[in-house]
């Protein structure tokens, strides 16, 4: 199999910067929807006659159809053009938001959630195969860092948003706006992206798994796993942190949540410059400092101040990242950007499913300094195994 081989044939001189900025509004409104559940909890429990623990599962559908539908779409969709694939995925995802909207039960609002999986699975897979058609080689890493703008500015809008639209147009509201904005994403891709014709009948088939044998591949993805593994098994349990250890107002909390969200829209803003100059320094140099950031918050947890810039250089350092590896991935597999995308997709959404899983469990059991102490040696963990992949390079 001939993947790692950095010359890719779509190796072209055109750029086409509209389709990277139509995907970017793309990723906006996927994020959006994926995560506007999250402050809408309590009115559509309430709404559905459910629990807010029930609720709360249409988050991890969506997650779960992510998983199956990164590993599979490469195979289903066939020989489809990838332009066609994209629009349709973007009709989908208005489909999603109207079915959720509209929900009259419990299981219809759980079809909704599963339809927006699907999306998110799909998209993202595509994502680093979509940037290497888009625009030249030297401009990947800047296209994909575009791409995850879109993804921190929806990290910081969705919830304050969500919460805002649901108390002035009702939880059902909120979805419903989702709507016109996937319109306009879906005409925009219409006009700005080129057709992008398969390249499966020029590649074998079946080979998603079959990536692992190669062993830069699979030692990237281990390191990339542990990554995420070692961010969500700490910041899924800031909030707990900050109310009950550093003792926040409420107002004081939503400050440093914005202060999160805004470094990490800056951090995905200069990130590409780094990594285009030294790209493995910057992929292992991150993981790094936050994993002293874990260490230093254990010493320093009671300090507001502190803790609000050392949680502000996280936000930046854990967002900017996913361009690094999004990129380590078109760099690696520029033939196989499909294939390979699926499988990364994969690897994190279960990282951060297993993170934040196993984070939650010792949060409880041992305590927020076993959580954060653990977060910090997963990090480590990912500083090793990124060490070892760029000596594979």
């Amino acid at each position: 199999m001939s993947t790692v081989n950095i010359k890719s044939s779509h190796h072209k001189t055109q750029s086409h910067w509209g389709g990277v900025f139509a995907m970017t509004l793309c990723v906006f409104v996927l994020i959006a929807s994926e995560f506007m559940p999250v402050s809408l909890l309590t009115p559509i429990a309430r709404d559905l006659h459910v629990t807010e623990g029930l609720a709360g599962q249409g988050i991890a559908i969506s997650g779960a159809l992510a998983v199956i539908t990164s590993l599979t779409i490469s195979r289903i969709a066939g020989d489809l053009n990838r332009k066609y694939l994209l629009l349709g995925l973007t009709i989908l995802m208005a489909v999603s938001a109207i079915i959720v909207a509209l929900a009259a039960s419990y299981s219809v609002y759980m079809l909704g959630r599963a339809l927006i999986g699907i999306v998110i699975g799909g998209f993202w897979s595509m994502s680093a195969a979509t940037a290497i058609r888009l625009v030249p080689q030297h401009k990947v890493t800047r296209a994909l860092a575009t791409f995850n703008g879109g993804n921190a500015l929806a990290t910081v809008v969705a919830a304050p948003l969500g919460s805002y639209l649901g108390a002035t147009v009702g939880w059902r509201g909120a979805f419903l706006c989702l709507v016109p904005l996937a319109i306009v994403a879906f005409i925009w891709q219409c006009l700005s992206l080129p057709s992008m014709e398969s390249d499966n009948a020029r590649k074998p088939q079946g080979s998603v798994l079959g990536l692992f044998r190669v062993s830069i591949v699979s030692m990237g993805l281990l390191a990339c796993g542990l990554f995420f593994m070692g961010q969500f098994s700490l910041f899924t349990y800031v909030r707990p942190f900050l109310e009950n250890v550093t003792r926040v107002s409420a107002s004081g909390l939503s400050w440093i949540l914005l202060a999160i969200g805004a470094a990490g829209f800056i951090g995905t803003t200069f990130v590409s410059t780094f990594l285009n100059s030294r790209f493995y320094p910057t992929l292992i140099l991150i993981p790094l400092l936050m994993s002293a950031i874990a260490g230093t918050l254990l010493l320093f947890g009671h300090s507001m101040w502190i803790v609000a810039v050392l949680l502000s250089l996280w936000g930046m350092l854990a967002t900017s990242a996913p361009t690094g590896w999004w990129t380590w991935l078109a760099r690696t597999l520029p033939e196989d950007a499909e294939a390979g995308g699926g499988l990364m997709v994969a690897v994190i959404q279960l990282s951060i499913a297993l993170g934040s899983t196993v984070g939650g469990l010792i949060f409880d059991s041992l305590g927020w300094q076993s959580a954060f102490g653990l977060s910090g040696l997963l990090l480590l963990g990912a500083v090793v195994m990124t060490f070892h992949t760029s000596r594979l390079t």
